[in-house]
This record gives C-alpha cells, sequence and structure tokens, in this order.
C-alpha cells in the first residue's frame, strides 16, 4: 500500500511538475513568435525593392538625368515611409494580440491550478524524505498529517508554489541562454 501510494505520488508529482512547466514556458514561446512574422516577406520586399532604386538613381549621375534620379529618390524616401508604417502598425497589431493571449493565458493558468488544487486537495502529491524538510515538515502538507517510512507528504498548493518558482527560474535561465 506504501509502495503504491509513493509510486502514484511520485508520478503525480512529476506530472503537475511538467504542466506547470509548460504553462510557464507557453509565453517565452509567444514572444519568440511575435518577434517574427508573415510581415518579414513584405519587409524583405520593399527594403529590396528600395535598394534597387536608390542603386539606379546613384547609376544616373550625368546632368541630363538628374531629374530622373531625383524621381527615383524621391520614390525610395516614399517607400521606406511606407515600409516605416507598416512595421509600426505591424508592431502594433502584434503587441495587441499577444497580449490579449497573455490575458487568456492567465485565466487558463488559474483555472489548471484550481482543478489541480479540488483534485489533490485531500492527497498528497509528492513524498519527500523527513531529513530534506526537518523545519518545513507539517507546513507543506494541510490535512492529516502522517509520515510514511520518514517520508513526509507534500500538499498541492506547496507543490505547485515551489514548481511555479523551480519553472520561472528554469525559464529565465534558458531565455538568457538563448539571447546570448
Amino acid at each position: 500500500m506504501e509502495e503504491t501510494l509513493a509510486v502514484q505520488g511520485s508520478l503525480s508529482a512529476s506530472l503537475v511538475f511538467l504542466l506547470v512547466v509548460v504553462l510557464q514556458f507557453i509565453p517565452v514561446f509567444l514572444q519568440q513568435l511575435k518577434k517574427g512574422g508573415s510581415w518579414n516577406h513584405e519587409r524583405l520586399q520593399l527594403q529590396k525593392e528600395i535598394k534597387e532604386l536608390l542603386k539606379e538613381a546613384s547609376s544616373l549621375s550625368n546632368p541630363s538625368t538628374f531629374a530622373e534620379a531625383s524621381k527615383l529618390r524621391r520614390l525610395a524616401a516614399a517607400k521606406e515611409k511606407e515600409l516605416l508604417k507598416g512595421q509600426e502598425l505591424h508592431n502594433k497589431e502584434k503587441t495587441l494580440s499577444y497580449d490579449q493571449y497573455l490575458q487568456y493565458l492567465k485565466v487558463f493558468k488559474m483555472v489548471v491550478y484550481l482543478l489541480l488544487i479540488l483534485w489533490f486537495w485531500k492527497e498528497p502529491v509528492a513524498t519527500v524524505s523527513q531529513e530534506l524538510l526537518k523545519p518545513f515538515g507539517n507546513a507543506l502538507f494541510w490535512g492529516p498529517t502522517y509520515y510514511l517510512n520518514d517520508h513526509v507528504p507534500v500538499g498541492i498548493i506547496a507543490w505547485l508554489v515551489i514548481s511555479s518558482r523551480v519553472s520561472k527560474f528554469v525559464c529565465q535561465k534558458l531565455t538568457k541562454r538563448m539571447k546570448h
């Protein structure tokens, strides 16, 4: 019986931890998606056109072709303005949709955490050696305190707090690594 509880608790703890890690990484994934996008193709096309116009204008250096070169430079300047306007609009749209997804994600996280709390309220999620948690033993499980072969049961609230802290730390380290 005690072995079954330990295996079940170990599996539950792992699954809850994995779920919390996934929920922590979703905003990082959304942030990466926010950086890229379909606008890049249009932006590259406009930049290519601007380069071609400027190159063609610089090749027209004779006084007789000054008017045509000036016209090409003005056209390139207009395309640069269009490029900047498009980038600003695209960034604004991305920010709005990103913020909306983050709000949905917060609500989803709250619902998931609430469901996990209701599901594991009376059961321990994990068991940890009593020696590792000597000063914290009874604070980790809110319910009838019992010990299984010198192991302290860990409740869902404490496990969610620990899991979210660890996953936030890992997420921060990985995002710093991805930036470098």
